[in-house]
């Protein structure tokens, strides 16, 4: 969808078209649970936060600035709501976090690219993860990620180096030791 027609159908969403709004976040909701998949603790809290984002994107389009990108604008949405849901849980779990229930740390990687992801949500900590996963799987510019995630560019540059080189310490680590054993 490009810029003029997602712009059309937001003013139709705010002047009151489900219609619109529908058609405006179908392009959204597979990339909103993708992302929302590594942030939440079940696939099942994934869509709930999903629902949620939807909801409230809905309920507070009229809040939308146009500054931003529409997209911007949805997965900060989305991070608050992925957040207040882990907070939720670590209070019924009595702050108890349970890395084995990790849905991403325990699907079996079958590809180069899900082992760095995998190797990313062991690797770094949940908000320069999301940073990465914004830019590398999203695609979504420094000023995007820096706006979702209420962070500077300073600080959005600076993790995403960091992430990078951990990750290509922490992978460079395991070839070395899968080449010694192989």
């Amino acid at each position: 969808m490009d810029e003029c027609d997602e712009q059309d159908l937001i003013e139709a969403a705010k002047a009151g078209s489900a219609d619109a709004f529908a058609d405006l976040v179908r392009s959204y909701r597979v990339r909103l649970l993708r992302f929302l998949m590594t942030r939440c603790a079940s696939h099942a809290d994934a869509e709930d936060a999903l629902q949620d984002t939807l909801v409230a994107s809905y309920r507070y389009l009229n809040s939308y600035d146009p500054r931003w990108r529409f997209s911007t604008w949805l997965y900060r949405i989305a991070i608050r709501n992925a957040h207040k849901m882990q907070q939720d849980k670590l209070v019924e779990l009595g702050d108890l976090h349970d890395e084995e229930s990790d849905p991403l740390l325990q699907c079996i990687a079958s590809s180069e690219t899900e082992n760095l992801w995998v190797c990313a949500r062991r690797v770094l900590n949940d908000e320069v993860f999301a940073a990465t996963w914004l830019r590398y799987a999203e695609d979504m510019s420094i000023n995007d990620i820096s706006q979702a995630l209420d962070r500077s560019t300073s600080w959005t540059k600076v993790n995403l180096l960091r992430a990078r080189k951990a990750l290509e310490s922490e992978l460079n680590g395991q070839r070395q030791g899968a080449e010694a054993y192989g």
